[in-house]
């Protein structure tokens, strides 16, 4: 069994445009004892903290959340695009590098009191895991973590979440 996790991310010069190395993270999802120490990981750092719903933002950010909320035994919430959710959404935008985007999540999804980890699959500028973290509080919710298989550590995006409890499997200088 490969116990490396970053040995199982495949990295991709120029995608999706030049000058960027993308981390993929299929490779990993892709390998069962891979995927595995990865959710159990995350499951281990943030077990004591009695999370009630884990929030996922969309899209990989979804395949890890509903594991991690499996293993932690708690409910999962999807943060998505606008317009993507059927019922009453509540929105928050965010600065884009030129520009702003939204995620939106169900209004009723975040009870007052809940204790939340947020989670996604990787953490790059911090806007969009900020946004989502502003969602949850503007409900009632309380963030007790964010959760990232990937940090992209030059990118600094762990400074717009520096009031919460951040942990990322792999971090990449």
């Amino acid at each position: 069994m490969q116990t490396d996790l970053r040995d199982l991310i495949r990295s991709i010069p120029d995608f999706p445009k030049k000058g960027i190395l993308f981390r993929d993270i299929t490779t990993l999802l892709k390998d069962k004892h891979g995927f595995k120490l990865a959710i159990q990981t995350l499951a281990a750092r943030f077990k004591a903290s009695k999370v009630d719903k884990v929030v996922c933002v969309e899209a990989r950010g979804f395949l890890l959340g509903g594991a991690l909320a499996y293993e932690l035994e708690c409910g999962v919430v999807i943060v998505r695009k606008p317009g993507k959710l059927p019922s009453e959404t509540v929105s928050q935008t965010y600065k884009l590098e030129y520009g702003t985007d939204a995620v939106e999540m169900h209004k009723d999804a975040v009870e007052k009191g809940d204790r939340v980890l947020l989670v996604d699959d990787l953490l790059a500028t911090g806007g969009t895991a900020r946004a989502a973290a502003d969602l949850v509080e503007r409900l009632g919710g309380k963030i007790v973590g964010c959760a990232f298989l990937i940090e992209l550590a030059d990118l600094k995006g762990r400074r717009l979440l520096d009031k919460y409890d951040v942990f990322s499997v792999i971090t990449y200088e």
